[in-house]
């Protein structure tokens, strides 16, 4: 059964920082580029972040640069997001997909809520 579990959301002040985490298993991950998604309430779908499937290459949202960095640990099967300097425009559930060619593998997300 093939599943990514994110983990690592929660409430923070503006300016602090969260790590999220997106466990992958059922499937061959160093096959697969690594994204990050967000939603924010009543708002839809925005892409954040990419990873290539051996992390020679990544990408990012032009808002999230410098602040957001992707990375993923193949021998663990584990994405990361790293993000600092966060914002309350941040608040959303953070999602994380495993794409190769046409094959898409999504989780189910985690919230992240910014506010003081």
């Amino acid at each position: 059964e093939v599943q990514l579990v994110e983990s690592g959301g929660g409430l923070v002040q503006p300016g602090g920082s969260l790590r999220l985490s997106c466990a992958a298993s059922g499937f061959t991950f160093d096959d697969y580029a690594m994204s990050w998604v967000r939603q924010a309430p009543g708002k839809g779908l925005e892409w954040v972040s990419a990873v290539t499937w051996n992390a020679a290459r990544t990408y990012y949202a032009e808002s999230m640069k410098g602040r957001f960095t992707i990375s993923r640990d193949n021998a663990k099967n584990t994405a990361y997001l790293q993000m600092n300097s966060l914002k309350p425009e941040d608040t959303a559930v953070y999602s994380c997909n495993a794409r190769l060619s046409w094959t898409y593998y999504w989780g189910q997300g985690t919230q992240v809520t910014v506010s003081s």
